[in-house]
């Protein structure tokens, strides 16, 4: 499989052309532009969430825990004073960096349910969400920025596939076909709590007309 440095440098670079032809192309401003990029080569690294003791998932949670500070921050300021609230941040930073990463490795495998499709799908909608309702971007930007996740996240998965084949030698690696899959195959029941994780997050998405117009004009851009 590839390694973190082709991982991120190739999500960077498809995430950098992404923002960019949006950008060029669109009435984007070069903040919503950034961060597609910024988002596509966070999920060039984000399938690697199961790799124990991995430069991407030390890099995952410290970025997952930064989040947090900050989408905790806004939701807790008009309930907490200066000093709860600099409690309830800091708790919320070493939970999700030391305690939910050691629960993460504890119950993952590597190559499992974060190298598929399924899981593709579930990080893309819960970035939309989590644009649309917390951040209060406009529908079709948080469409965008969900599928700019779900882009880098391809970007991985065929990176692992590809390194699966062995030019020089002729043959197919052992590890062909375990990273880019419809779900886990070896654990239907995590695939299944997955899906419905997936499913769950539908009373919250933007309105689907907002995505079914961006991928028009995305479609007629491309063309």
């Amino acid at each position: 499989m590839a390694d973190f440095r082709t991982h991120l440098g190739v999500a960077v670079v498809g995430g950098s052309l992404l923002g960019l032809g949006a950008w060029q192309a669109t009435p984007l401003s070069a903040t919503d532009a950034a961060s597609l990029a910024i988002l596509t080569a966070f999920g060039g690294i984000l399938p690697d969430v199961d790799a124990d003791n991995s430069h991407a998932i030390r890099l995952i949670f410290t970025l997952l825990a930064v989040l947090s500070v900050v989408v905790g921050a806004l939701l807790l300021q008009g309930w907490l004073g200066p000093g709860r609230l600099i409690v309830a941040c800091g708790g919320l930073y070493v939970g999700v960096r030391y305690v939910l990463s050691a629960v993460f490795r504890r119950f993952s495998v590597h190559r499992g349910i974060w190298h598929s499709l399924l899981a593709s799908l579930l990080c893309g909608l819960a970035t939309t969400v989590a644009s649309y309702q917390w951040l209060l971007q406009e529908a079709w930007m948080a469409w965008a920025q969900g599928l700019a996740l779900v882009l880098g996240t391809l970007i991985h998965l065929l990176l692992d596939e590809l390194y699966s084949v062995d030019l020089e030698g002729t043959r197919i690696k052992r590890s062909f076909g375990t990273a880019l899959k419809l779900f886990d195959y070896r654990q239907p029941g995590n695939s299944l709590v997955m899906l419905m994780a997936a499913a769950s997050l539908a009373p919250w998405l933007p309105p689907w007309g907002a995505l079914r117009e961006l991928l028009r004009q995305g479609a007629s851009l491309w063309r």
